[in-house]
């Protein structure tokens, strides 16, 4: 459980993968993974492959990432969500804030 990078330097990609229950308790963790980003990266994936619930305050922290980033749609993907994530997702029209994968 928790919160993985990787940074693809080649394509200015930061990887990020939450584990688990995506809520407050990852919230250091998520912060300390964004805190990564400076002018290389062009593009953040979040894969919630592996996340099993998502709560307000992981909303919150998806919308911190994307103010951060100008809010370019694009610049944030979300992909792999399981049926009941993604579903938590549409619901919160971050399929509108966000590119969902």
């Amino acid at each position: 459980m928790g919160v993985t990078t990787k940074l693809d330097s080649n394509t200015g990609t930061l990887h990020i993968e939450v584990s688990g229950r995506f809520d407050f308790g990852v919230h250091q963790q998520f912060r300390d993974a964004t805190n990564l980003t400076d002018d290389k990266i062009n593009v953040i994936e979040v894969n919630l492959a592996q996340t099993d619930y998502l709560d307000s305050s992981a909303l919150g922290m998806l919308l911190v990432l994307r103010d951060r980033l100008g809010e370019n749609r694009n610049a944030v993907r979300i992909k792999n969500a399981k049926p009941e994530v993604r579903k938590i997702l549409e619901i919160a029209n971050f399929d509108k804030l966000f590119t969902l994968v």
